[in-house]
This record gives structure tokens, sequence and C-alpha cells, in this order.
């Protein structure tokens, strides 16, 4: 573990962190349950925008800590303007997020600082919640450290984890382009299509992305050969069968990229 992480945690006794159960949420709460495991809470969220495969990490996390984990349930499926999925969808999710951890803080009496897993990396894409962690005062340790990803994924091999080199995957309502509304079962079919995806292919990083009823699949360019007809085919059928709106599957005409479902601009099928 870096010293300046220990230093940064030692200033700051008291902490919440919001772990989604990615490898940078993961490393920030072993590091700081393992340096004060009195006064560190560790917060997970409950939505179908979160993988079971994600909220299972955390739970075996916690158990082999142990963590003081609380679970919370964030309001963001109660909320129009999240549903709705503008450009700014991330801002409404995670206000809700910061509301349920101000909660979770609030119901043992605690003055806890809010803490998040972003890192250096993540300050050149465009991320609206991290204005909504600004208005609800969460700080960035790996930030304030001028730790990125690579450093955090060592971080995590020090500490013994075995995610260290776990592939980033933000949340299931990442998939869905701008102005396609979300629900819950939209976000259940790219969560198996990309299973099947995964399992047929063997790529590290699939994306199943949804714009209205067309599923746009994403891999790497060395992986792309491996996406044939009938593994288009079959991870439409799984889609469909939890989401029957969902009319067609194409290999997108380019490779993997990060973030193209945010955009306002129109995409051809």
């Amino acid at each position: 573990m870096t010293p300046q992480l220990l230093a940064w945690l030692a200033a700051v006794p008291q902490r919440a962190i919001a772990c989604s159960g990615g490898i940078d949420s993961l490393t920030l709460a072993t590091a700081a349950h393992r340096a004060a495991p009195g006064t560190t809470l560790v917060v997970h969220s409950i939505t179908p925008a979160v993988p079971a495969a994600a909220t299972a990490r955390v739970l075996e996390a916690a158990a082999a800590e142990p963590w003081d984990l609380r679970i919370v349930r964030s309001r963001e499926f109660e909320d129009d303007r999240y549903l709705s999925n503008p450009l700014d969808r991330c801002f409404v999710c995670k206000s809700h997020l910061y509301d349920a951890m101000t909660d979770a803080v609030e119901a043992v009496g605690g003055t806890h600082t809010l803490l998040s897993g972003a890192n250096v990396d993540d300050l050149g894409e465009y991320r609206p919640g991290l204005r909504a962690a600004a208005e609800h005062g969460v700080r960035h340790p790996y930030v304030e450290i001028g730790a990125a990803k690579a450093d955090v994924r060592a971080m995590a091999r020090d500490l013994g984890l075995e995610h260290a080199d776990l592939p980033a995957s933000p949340c299931l309502a990442s998939r869905l382009y701008t102005g396609t509304v979300v629900t819950a079962a939209r976000l259940h079919a790219v969560e198996v299509g990309e299973a099947v995806l995964t399992a047929r292919t063997g790529a590290a990083v699939v994306r199943c992305r949804v714009r209205e009823d067309v599923v746009r699949i994403e891999v790497g360019n060395a992986e792309r050969p491996r996406v044939t007809p009938d593994v288009v085919a079959a991870v439409l059928a799984a889609m469909r069968a939890v989401d029957p709106g969902i009319r067609s599957a194409v290999l997108d005409r380019e490779p993997y990229r990060p973030g193209r479902a945010f955009t306002l601009t129109p995409v051809r099928p």
C-alpha cells in the first residue's frame, strides 16, 4: 500500500466509502478498513443498474475482511429525470447514491466523510457524477494523491486482492444510448447479453449497448472476428428472452470505445 494513501486515510479518520464492486472502490474500501476498521463504513447500493456480479464481489470482500458494510437502495428508479436517460444521467444517479450514503452515516450517528474511488484517469472523461460528488462534499483519495488506474491496480496487488486485473465495467445504465429510456428489463437484458457474449468469445471487455430496440455489440478489435453471426444471434435471443422489446442486434462498425453511449448524435443501426 502506498504511503501517500495511508497518510491520506490517517488524516480522515471517519470515512464512508461508496463501493460499487469495481476494482477502484474495492481497493479503497479494503485499504481504509485495514487502516481503521472501527471508523470505516462501506456502502453498496443495490439497484437494477448494478450487475449481480459486482454485488457478489462486494459481499465476498465484506465477509472476508470483515467490513462494516451497509447495503442501501438509492432511489434513482423513482426519478423520471434518471429514467429519461439525459446526458447527465450520472449526475442524477450519483445524487441519489450520495443521499443514501448520507442517510446511512446519519443512522449510525457518525460524521463520516463520503469517499469515492474515482482516480485521475476519470478526470479526462465525461463524468457528470463528479458534479454530484462535489455538491455532496464527497472526496476522492486517489485523485488527491495523484493515483491513476494503473496505480490502483498495483495497490490492489499489494493488498492481495484477487480482482486486481478486473476490467472496468461501469453501471449497466451506461450501456443505454442517451435518450433511450432506462428500464429494469433493458438493464437485465444487457447483463444477460454480455454474459453470453463473454462466454462465447472469451473477450475480456464486451458491451451490449442499446439504442431504443437495437443492440450494438462492441468488443476489442482483436476479438471482432469471434463475434460471428451465430454469436450475435445467441446474444439477441438471450436478451429478447428478458426484454421482448429488443428487435435486433448487430456488431458495431467500430471496436469497443469507453463512453460511446453518451451522445446526442443520431446513430445508424
